[in-house]
């Protein structure tokens, strides 16, 4: 059966994260759950801009207030705010750390999962060349039978010519016996 050009084959579309899907697990840090996605979002945003601008303000505010006697929470030599430092390094250290070895899991998985893709492609790509290489060789058969053919072709027109003009050079000596 053959198909015309303009006639369009239904194919299934590609599934192009078929090899990242078996990792998606992986996706969310912490888990799937309220807490996990919030302490996901706190660890990233420990690393922001912003997060050390509003740090430094509130830092600078903080001594600010209690140097110039606005207020007298905490008394040079801040010992509130170390507190409060310690505090903040205890919970974003642990948080940082699991979110780079949970990133590293991640960046793993993908990166298995990219070889597995690669691996198929080269899989697809040798054999598409094995199918060119045959195809390139039947042309090749397909090219020899049309020489071949041609120059059959060739013989028997010169082998035409040939009988015709004796069957012609015949009829004209036989007509001039004739007369």
């Amino acid at each position: 059966m053959t198909t015309k050009p303009n006639e369009t084959t239904a194919t299934a579309p590609v599934d192009h994260l078929r090899f990242h899907r078996p990792h998606a697990h992986l996706e969310p840090t912490f888990g799937n759950d309220k807490f996990a996605l919030r302490a996901e979002a706190f660890a990233r945003f420990f690393g922001t801009p912003t997060f050390l601008g509003a740090q430094t303000l509130i830092v600078a505010l903080w001594i600010c207030l209690n140097v110039f006697g606005v207020t007298h929470f905490d008394v040079y030599p801040f010992i509130l705010l170390n507190l409060a430092f310690s505090l903040q390094a205890a919970y974003a250290a642990p948080l940082i750390l699991l979110a780079q070895t949970r990133q590293a899991a991640r960046d793993k998985a993908q990166s298995d999962a990219d070889a597995l893709h690669r691996e198929s492609l080269a899989v697809a790509n040798s054999e598409r060349q094995a199918q060119a290489a045959k195809n390139t060789a039947q042309l090749m058969e397909l090219l020899e039978q049309n020489t071949r053919l041609t120059e059959m072709t060739k013989s028997l027109t010169e082998r035409i010519e040939s009988l015709t003009s004796e069957v012609h050079k015949h009829v004209l000596n036989h007509d001039q016996s004739k007369n």
